[in-house]
């Protein structure tokens, strides 16, 4: 008999979470310029506790080099303190993503997310 050694490492309970997060995340644009982009960033479970509103914001700056070079740089800023628990960062990290994907594809792009001590930088290639 072959034993089973799969390991689940996030917490079914946050997984979970994950999938009803990203299922009901939604976007406003805020603001557009010819190099930027302001979306407000709304999470079923996460609000601004101040206005009741949008849990936070992307900015993506189109930094354009030549005619054929694109790179992007995004800032994700959650406003939910309750989105600043350590215990939370795959939840954060998966959200972000989703951001990345939905707003600029995975192009080129710096990410920078603020987020209290889940706060971090990546970087996406195509």
């Amino acid at each position: 008999m072959k034993k089973n050694n799969v390991v689940e490492v996030i917490d079914p309970i946050l997984k979970r979470r994950m999938e009803q997060e990203i299922n009901g995340l939604k976007f406003t644009k805020n603001f557009r310029s010819s190099t930027a982009e302001e979306w407000y960033v709304f999470l079923p479970g996460f609000e601004d506790r101040k206005t009741g509103g949008a849990a936070g914001k992307a900015i993506i700056h189109y930094n354009l080099w030549g005619n054929q070079n694109i790179f992007i740089n995004t800032t994700i800023i959650f406003d939910d303190p309750e989105l600043y628990d350590q215990a939370l960062h795959p939840l954060v990290y998966s959200i972000a993503d989703e951001i990345v994907n939905r707003l600029v594809g995975y192009a080129n792009t710096l990410l920078s997310v603020h987020a209290g001590s889940n706060s971090y930088n990546a970087e996406y290639k195509s």
